[in-house]
């Protein structure tokens, strides 16, 4: 088993994405889009701007949501936020 290298850990890769705009779908299908401003080590993220979208479809404009790190399915970084 080999180590990972500091910088290719994934909590490492999404911290250098600060301030960027990335998509995030959840567990449930929910999609949220935004500019990333804080993340922490459970990967809970705060996005700015944030859309929700379900199946392509937009649901609601959000100022700030608040993503807890658990039920993120996964992330895209440099996001097209259109």
């Amino acid at each position: 088993m080999s180590m990972m290298e500091p910088s290719k850990k994934p909590l490492n890769v999404l911290i250098k994405q600060l301030q960027g705009n990335i998509e995030v779908v959840l567990k449930n299908g929910y999609e949220y889009k935004g500019k990333m401003i804080k993340c922490d080590g459970h990967m809970n993220l705060l996005l700015e701007g944030a859309t929700e979208c379900k199946e392509d479809q937009l649901m609601t404009n959000y100022g700030n949501v608040l993503l807890r790190g658990n039920n993120i399915l996964y992330i895209v970084l440099n996001a097209n936020l259109h």
